[in-house]
């Protein structure tokens, strides 16, 4: 098994692979923690799933400091969720980022488990709101695709939601209102090759929503 793989790891293991790494950074730029400890100011917040098979900083080439980061299972924004939406307020209002990014991944168990109906305990409640994506576009998830399709296309169409649910939420509409420069994006992440598509939604004002939802969802229906 390669090292990328390897999942047996023990903490003291763990503690050495910190040591290493923070050995490398500061090899590259000596004063980079001391820098990095003065201020954060990250022009990007991303909205993405909890898998450990997604790591945000990572897959965008990011270092520590440049990107401000919330998670959980099926990158879902909902209103009633006060994690998520405190992270969205400090991140505009606080932070001042520029760019939210909604990401998706294909394979997403947590959109599988709501596209099939398996079980899998007390998260069955948070998955509901992809079951409720799921219900609202199902004539977008036709018999004719295979099951591999379907999901695929059901971890789209979620990422798609969920950037209207961003764009909806007051933190978004108020800074919107008073000028400040914030685009939302929707992107999914492919485990399979490691690279990013864009899903035809990116949002930075109010009137750009309804045509770019429209727009994303017509590719669909062909």
């Amino acid at each position: 098994m390669s090292e990328l793989l390897r999942t047996s790891v023990t903490p003291a293991q763990l503690f050495e692979n910190n040591r290493n790494w923070a050995d490398s950074i500061v090899s590259r730029d000596a004063d980079f923690f001391k820098k990095l400890a003065a201020q954060q100011s990250p022009e990007y917040l991303w909205i993405g799933c909890a898998g450990s098979r997604v790591s945000a900083n990572e897959l965008l080439g990011l270092l520590p400091g440049e990107l401000f980061v919330h998670r959980n299972i099926a990158n879902v924004v909902v209103h009633s969720d006060l994690n998520c939406l405190s992270v969205l307020q400090f991140a505009i209002d606080v932070l001042k980022v520029k760019h939210i990014i909604v990401c998706g991944h294909y394979g997403c168990s947590g959109v599988q488990a709501a596209l099939t109906g398996r079980r899998i305990g007390l998260a069955d409640n948070w998955l509901r709101h992809v079951q409720d994506v799921h219900q609202k576009h199902e004539k977008y998830l036709g018999e004719v695709l295979s099951p591999k399709e379907r999901l695929d296309r059901l971890c789209e169409l979620n990422v798609i939601e969920q950037v209207v649910n961003v764009c909806q939420t007051t933190i978004i509409q108020d800074a919107w209102e008073r000028g400040q420069e914030v685009a939302v994006h929707g992107w999914v992440y492919g485990i399979q090759d490691g690279l990013l598509s864009e899903l035809g939604m990116t949002i930075n004002s109010p009137d750009k929503l309804a045509p770019h939802l429209e727009r994303s969802l017509a590719r669909y229906s062909t």
